[in-house]
């Protein structure tokens, strides 16, 4: 063979070797996005499940357990920021990690071992008449103030932590003899709560009391928002219940906390505590409901199911009609609520987004948390977030917390525990309504619902 010969079989070979290799990564390539493309609905909510639930697990703050208020997979966080703990964001993580429990993504030693961290994390903690404050400092286990005079107990993130800690005992309660320690930790600090003393002697709920500011904030806990699981876990306290007269006077304002409002023809029921009667943001319809089971839930105010459906359905109607013609929103990109959000000159800032508040971002914990409500809806959302947006929203914790499709699309790359808690809790309920079926089990919880007024069928 000549070297001519020999020189053109060399290159024929490589040609043919390229094109092999070429055909072989392009098939593997297609084989890859039809997996992500072709998913089941059931391997779809397992992968987003499961992945979420890593913010509590993976990347929780390592000297207390707790979640982290916030989650930067880049590092680059406000000062000392890495550290602070949020108790709120915490009490959905409990809940978030029994799911993990029971569906065996993790192992239940291990998560026994967490849950008993957390629980000496918190008995060491500073309380204020058995109340945490908002953030904690994880390394020190010190308050760290979340604004001037807010430095002391704050009753609502206290309730987020409460529902946790009556899903937890629930769960680990007819355990093995650790569990049942374990249970017995977060029944101890369940009790603890004196839910009276933030009546300040009135007749309502006050969110904030520090010892070093007494009531200055002043700030009444009035219906309808995101707390009212504060009050129904105030009315269910074996030691420090408070009054049923405060529910009534306070929270539903002496009965005028209903409305006969409609948006989009769907009635509002409740005055929502916004500008105008398109509902607020959505996790008014998540936090409270994490472990309360909405369904069959009903008082003279409302029934808790349609409120939430209503609102879910304002909320996607209104990103419809989409008013300020933005480019990210279509039949399946919507829900607004607060998160992460883009400011105009594309840093990140942060806002409860809604129809009063709406900038043309979509936070998807808000319709991914919705699919008790609206299934069809959140499942299509859900999909689009992963096969359509995979690229700009999947990251190590789950869908980053916020995006924008104006102009360049933009996304926050970042994770806020309160965003990512009910995801995970949401869809474990909307699965299996394992959450919902231990906080509503709790006898105490029982108690105050009955003596709030409200009537539970499911």
């Amino acid at each position: 063979m000549t070297n001519y010969q020999s020189i053109l079989s060399f290159f024929i070979i490589s040609l043919l070797l390229f094109g092999c290799k070429s055909e072989s990564e392009k098939n593997k390539n297609e084989l890859e996005k039809s997996e992500t493309e072709t998913l089941s609905e059931e391997a779809l909510l397992d992968t987003v499940q499961k992945q979420t639930l890593k913010y509590f697990w993976d990347y929780a703050e390592p000297n207390s357990g707790m979640a982290r208020e916030r989650y930067h997979p880049d590092g680059d966080y406000p000062k000392n920021d890495e550290h602070v703990v949020t108790t709120g964001g915490s009490g959905f993580g409990l809940m978030a990690i029994v799911s993990g429990m029971e569906r065996k993504w993790i192992q239940r030693d291990s998560a026994v071992a967490r849950l008993d961290k957390i629980a000496d994390f918190l008995n060491n903690a500073p309380r204020f008449h058995g109340v945490w404050p908002h953030w904690l400092n994880g390394e020190t286990g010190d308050v760290q103030a979340f604004s001037d005079k807010d430095n002391g107990g704050d009753l609502v993130e206290t309730s987020f932590l409460a529902q946790g800690f009556i899903v937890v005992r629930e769960y680990l309660k007819n355990g093995n003899e650790e569990e049942k320690a374990v249970a017995a930790k977060y029944d101890e600090l369940w009790k603890g709560i004196e839910w009276e003393w933030y009546t300040n002697n009135k007749n309502g709920l006050y969110w904030h009391w520090s010892p070093d500011y007494q009531w200055e904030m002043d700030f009444m806990i009035e219906g309808y928002n995101e707390c009212l699981i504060t009050y129904v876990m105030a009315a269910s306290s074996p030691d420090h219940a408070i009054d049923a007269k405060a529910y009534h006077d306070g929270w539903a304002r002496s009965g005028n906390i209903v409305s006969d409002k409609e948006a989009y023809g769907i009635p509002l029921i409740l005055k929502h505590n916004t500008r105008g009667d398109k509902a607020g943001p959505l996790f008014w319809a998540h936090y409270s409901y994490l472990g309360l089971n909405p369904k069959g839930l009903e008082d003279k105010y409302a029934n808790y199911w349609d409120l939430n459906v209503n609102h879910t359905k304002i909320n996607y109607e209104y990103t419809q009609e989409n008013p300020n013609n933005s480019e990210t929103y279509n039949e399946n990109s919507w829900g607004l609520t607060a998160s992460y959000t883009r400011n105009e000159d594309d840093g990140i800032g942060y806002t409860a987004h809604s129809p009063d508040d709406d900038k043309g971002v979509v936070s998807p914990t808000a319709a991914i948390s919705s699919i008790p409500y609206t299934p069809e809806l959140s499942m299509n959302a859900m999909r689009y977030f992963f096969e359509d947006q995979n690229e700009l929203l999947w990251g190590p914790a789950g869908f980053y917390d916020a995006y924008s499709l104006e102009g360049e699309d933009w996304v926050a790359p970042k994770y806020l525990a309160i965003d990512q808690g009910p995801q995970v809790v949401m869809i474990e309920n909307y699965r299996s309504g394992l959450i919902w079926d231990l906080f509503m089990g709790a006898p105490e919880v029982q108690n105050g619902l009955e003596k709030l007024g409200f009537n539970t069928s499911d």
